[in-house]
């Protein structure tokens, strides 16, 4: 819902990325607190870090509303949201996955690092995917 908004709002990407830093910095800070808060490393109920590696994940998505236009015109296209619930998709396979690099950073950071990171890394490896599927997919379709 909040990449939807941030969407329809038209950000450029440089704005887009000044939000998901802040959503980032503040999601370490408040994870470390609530690990204290809550006793607990990586608690469930801190859901912050998947909020930032979502939104990470689906910024190759705003190529595609620069492509056919900008905020919610380019939001009501089916393809705009096949791309999204993919970008969703892999990020949560990756979230859970945790394939090599992002089980590596979960292992090594503690505090609010610890529980953003995995989720950080997550969503740069989820936002790459996203881009090569788009790259292949046009490939495919202009042979």
């Amino acid at each position: 819902m909040l990449f939807f908004c941030l969407s329809w709002l038209g950000l450029s990407w440089g704005l887009y990325a000044v939000v998901v830093t802040g959503i980032s910095l503040l999601g370490i800070w408040a994870a470390g607190r609530c690990e204290t808060a809550f006793d607990n490393k990586d608690d469930g109920r801190i859901v912050i870090d998947e909020v930032a590696g979502q939104l990470i994940t689906l910024a190759p998505v705003l190529l595609y509303i620069e492509g056919v236009g900008s905020g919610a015109a380019g939001a009501t296209s089916f393809a705009w949201w096949a791309w999204v619930v993919t970008g969703f998709v892999v990020f949560r396979v990756l979230d859970i996955w945790k394939p090599g690099p992002v089980r590596w950073v979960e292992q090594r950071f503690e505090g609010g690092l610890g529980v953003m990171a995995d989720d950080l890394l997550a969503g740069l490896m989820g936002g790459l995917l996203l881009t090569l599927f788009s790259f292949v997919l046009a490939l495919a379709e202009s042979s």
